[in-house]
């Protein structure tokens, strides 16, 4: 009885392939299977194509890029045909003389495997692509349907196509599809470097794929031995057990991990960028070399990033010390920060573009206390000593703290805060006076792309634009003139003068280079953060050295962390290995701009060539005539910056009933000492000198209050309020 019923299904079999041979469903081309496939991984592409990062994005399998035939070991192809369908290049799609073998067999044995030819095997791979799902074991109608679809992929495909297709559609191990991912997974090398041994491993694996290393071993074993390479079985087990033991890594570059994670979304996806392949690894290097010597001082983390000042494409984009880090998947260049000392040169710009100073004004570098609505704010140079009278020049050149905060009382934190966000510094949301006057010194939170990129807008005469990181994709925003180019070329030649640096650095740096650049380094609070930003002729290099989970450095300044990082990225641009120079000429003073040679009266500095804004130039900065003199002088430049900082805008003054009145007073507080003449003026009406401390019997209601020079110029006002039952008292308003 059994025997009647196999005979029957095998003639029907036989039946149905031969009617249906002629009329098989409709199917996809080798192009159109080729086209729809899809990599679980993402890549990242330089300039030049070189990948610099692969990224996976699809968890559910592991498939690589497509794979050429030719790409495939010669090895592996003998291992498969001979192990999987030795007619393949013989029959058209169905092996006849299997197919009649294998219903024979089963005759006698229910097993059906040993007829199915590798275009059948393609034809039930397609089917699963189609239907995003597993079929299991096939019965007898999918075999026909399966072999309908073999004759008809036989009759339009040439064979060399259909191989491609199925070894890049099979699954070989686990997750690992198609021969790039079990080659690269199981054996770390491509696909067409697998040699006998290895190929004839894989090769077995595609009956069963998940077999036990032992079992596949044996298996592979006599497929050598009928490939006529017996000697490969030697040591085959531990091999076999080795390469099939999970988990299986696929080796991939890894040289710019973090603009790969913000850039692909896809899989499947080669993104190519602006960055210059040589120029990452580069950045790499010297980032984890710098960090290796610092490594006593509790320095991990770093962040390179260079621009091309002309076209803003970034060249390079290193966001972490990789390994070394603590938090290596942190972008650093994305990390908000605090700026220290690297915000200077923007506020000396407002300065000098508002012609409140020029680059040889006199400034005071003695302690300074200054009165906030937090108290106190005394700030302190980095070396805490002190200068005294100091030219703007050496100020910013030697990054000297008092006279930034002294040039920011006159500018105005609200000022300054409103010129970095045209500047792209998009984490400074808040008001100047949130930040208050520690804004000056970079207290506030800043990402090393808006820095870098802010710096780079000096470097273009004042204009700022966009950067990218895709070829041909343009900025997303339009360009804006934040300095005149008058104003960016003092501002750049202060920064490329290595004599304004000496008071800080000394003469000869290693910020020195012996091309023009343009530099400005700063350290945080703690030593928590120091940056190296800085430009040359063509280029714009920012770096970060930190700690990402703000830890401290041990004495590490941005001379010693960040600044030999930029020295090295800088002389690698303008000089590189294969002998390329790229020059890095002074740029021309600009028209409006006019050069001075100067002279001081004393001589608290020696004579030189200065910048000045057309209008602006003299030839004999003279501080003062006599001591006396000159700290008159001084006091009034001082009260030239002073602002109310008690009350400020909004305030709101509660009377409290308990205490007595004669005990209520509001002290009015001025940012810094006044000269004499200042006056208090409160609702329009004379309060007091301003010299004297000023203490007001509070009135309910609302009131404003104006500070007044001493030629009756209203220099500051704000506006409070006062709550409260009105007191009855005996002793008159003060």
């Amino acid at each position: 009885m059994t025997v009647k019923l196999h005979r029957k299904r095998l003639f029907i079999w036989v039946l149905l392939l031969w009617c249906l041979s002629g009329c098989a469903l409709a199917q996809s081309t080798f192009a159109e299977v080729k086209a729809q496939y899809t990599s679980s991984d993402a890549w990242l592409l330089a300039q030049n194509g070189e990948v610099l990062q692969q990224l996976r994005l699809d968890f559910a399998v592991r498939r690589l890029a497509w794979t050429p035939l030719e790409a495939v070991s010669p090895a592996l192809l003998s291992a498969l045909i001979y192990s999987e369908d030795k007619q393949f290049y013989a029959h058209s799609g169905v092996d006849w003389r299997a197919v009649a073998a294998a219903s024979w067999r089963n005759l006698w044995n229910t097993r059906t495997r040993g007829a199915s030819t590798l275009t059948m095997q393609l034809a039930g791979l397609l089917d699963e692509l189609e239907d995003s799902r597993r079929t299991g074991r096939r019965n007898v109608l999918q075999k026909i349907g399966q072999g309908t679809d073999a004759l008809w992929l036989d009759a339009r495909w040439q064979k060399a196509e259909i191989l491609e297709a199925y070894l890049n559609l099979v699954s070989f191990r686990g997750e690992l599809q198609g021969v790039a991912a079990m080659s690269f997974g199981l054996f770390g090398k491509s696909p067409a470097a697998l040699d006998v041994r290895e190929a004839a491993l894989a090769a077995v694996l595609l009956r069963a794929p998940n077999v036990p290393p032992r079992r596949a071993a044996e298996r592979a074993c006599v497929l050598l031995k009928q490939l006529g390479a017996p000697e490969q079985c030697a040591d085959l087990e531990g091999f076999a057990a080795l390469k099939l033991t999970p988990p299986y890594q696929i080796p991939a570059p890894d040289h710019a991990p973090h603009l790969a994670r913000m850039l692909l979304k896809t899989a499947g996806l080669a993104l190519r960028t602006t960055l210059d392949a040589d120029l990452q690894r580069y950045a790499n290097q010297q980032l984890r070399a710098n960090l290796l010597q610092l490594e006593r001082r509790n320095a991990q983390d770093g962040a390179v990033l260079v621009l091309d000042n002309q076209t803003g494409q970034v060249l390079a984009w290193v966001g972490s010390s990789g390994k070394l880090s603590s938090a290596p998947d942190v972008d650093a260049i994305l990390a908000q920060r605090q700026a220290g000392s690297t915000l200077k040169p923007f506020l000396y710009g407002i300065a000098l573009e508002k012609r409140a100073l020029t680059a040889a004004s006199i400034l005071d570098d003695t302690p300074v206390r200054i009165t906030t609505p937090n108290g106190l704010y005394v700030p302190q140079n980095y070396d805490k000593h002190f200068v005294g009278a100091v030219s703007l020049r050496m100020a910013l050149g030697s990054s000297l703290n008092v006279p930034a905060v002294r040039t920011l009382l006159r500018v105005t934190p609200d000022v300054f805060q409103q010129r970095l966000a045209q500047l792209g510094f998009t984490t400074l949301k808040e008001s100047g006076d949130y930040y208050g006057y520690s804004l000056a010194l970079g207290s506030a939170d800043v990402r090393l792309l808006d820095l870098t990129n802010a710096y780079r807008a000096l470097a273009n005469q004042g204009q700022w634009r966009d950067v990218s990181w895709l070829v041909g994709k343009t900025a997303q925003q339009p360009p804006r003139q934040v300095f005149t180019a008058q104003t960016a070329a003092i501002v750049a030649d202060i920064l490329a003068d290595r004599s304004a640096r000496h008071h800080t650095y000394g003469l000869d740096s290693v910020l020195s280079t012996h091309y023009w650049t343009a530099v400005k380094t700063g350290t945080s609070k703690d030593m928590r953060d120091n940056w190296c930003i800085g430009f040359s002729q063509r280029y714009t290099v920012g770096v970060w050295v930190g700690n990402a989970k703000g830890e401290p450095m041990h004495d590490v300044s941005g001379i010693s962390g960040a600044a030999p990082v930029w020295v090295a990225m800088m002389d690698y641009l303008h000089h590189r290995q294969n002998g390329l120079s790229v020059r890095s000429d002074p740029p021309p003073v600009p028209k409006g701009v006019v050069p001075r040679q100067i002279r001081f009266e004393p001589a608290l500095e020696p004579p030189r060539r200065e910048l000045f804004l057309a209008g602006t130039a003299q030839t004999v900065i003279r501080a003062s005539g006599e001591s006396g003199r000159g700290d008159r002088k001084m006091q009034r430049a001082d009260s030239a910056m002073a602002r109310i900082t008690y009350p400020s805008t909004g305030v709101i003054v509660a009377l409290d009933p308990e205490i007595p009145p004669a005990r209520q007073r509001v002290v009015f507080k001025t940012s810094v000492p006044v000269s004499r003449g200042w006056q208090w003026m409160l609702d329009s009406k004379p309060l007091g000198s301003a010299q004297q401390l000023t203490a007001w019997f509070p009135m309910p209601g609302q009131h404003v209050l104006l500070l007044q020079n001493d030629q009756g110029i209203v220099v500051d006002q704000v506006s409070f309020e006062v709550r409260g039952a009105t007191m009855k008292t005996s002793e008159p308003p003060r």
